[in-house]
């Protein structure tokens, strides 16, 4: 099956290197749309309807963050951007994207990640996830539920989710068929309000519910 791609930056030169990184290690990756700002984002994945949305962090008119919290429940967002900064970081993630890299990305590592956001799963540059880890490291975080909102075995999901893991790792972890994991990770993000697999990792690491987990 072919993933169909938008790619969204201001810099017709980023545009074009990731659609030929995009073309040549992926025969399964088909770049459809091209947009310069985040508006342009918002109405392709409209009326395209890709499956995942390459997006900038700052362009003109309508920002990346922006752009993702309103097609977030359209399509998948890969966030990439040339700095991890937190009001970045956080902003996307709050704003319901799937993933977060940094523009040096090796040309392997993009193409596996649009397949893994593709998939539903979360991915995150390097930095990033040591930057979300000293955060809640280093603070107490209430997130509003509490804990019987989710079953034991959905609990337990949660703590996968927090380390990082597909649902087909989830699934061997717990010895039980894809399908049942992909519907316990459905159900969290429906019970928790949330948008994304990365968001309820981070509700993981919040809880501390990595550690109940081997």
């Amino acid at each position: 099956m072919t993933i169909r791609v938008v790619l969204t930056d201001d810099e017709a030169a980023v545009r074009t290197g990731f659609a030929l990184i995009l073309d040549h290690y992926a025969e399964d990756i088909e770049v459809v749309g091209s947009a310069v700002d985040g508006a342009e984002a918002v109405a392709m994945a409209r009326e395209l309807r890709p499956d995942v949305v390459l997006m900038d962090v700052r362009m003109p008119r309508m920002d990346g963050i922006s752009a993702t919290r309103r097609i977030c429940d359209l399509t998948k967002v890969l966030m990439l951007t040339n700095f991890a900064h937190d009001e970045y970081v956080f902003g996307a993630l709050r704003a319901g994207c799937h993933g977060f890299l940094l523009k040096d990305v090796e040309p392997e590592r993009l193409v596996e990640s649009v397949r893994s956001v593709h998939r539903g799963e979360g991915v995150l540059a390097p930095v990033v996830a040591t930057k979300l880890i000293r955060t809640f490291s280093a603070r107490s975080i209430s997130v509003g539920w509490e804990a019987d909102a989710l079953t034991p075995r959905e609990q337990q999901v949660l703590a996968y989710l927090g380390r990082g893991m597909s649902n087909t790792q989830i699934a061997a972890r717990m010895r039980v068929a894809h399908t049942t994991a992909k519907t316990h990770v459905a159900r969290i993000l429906s019970k928790l309000n949330l948008r994304s697999r990365v968001q309820a990792a981070i509700v993981a690491q919040e809880l501390g519910l990595t550690d109940t987990v081997s």
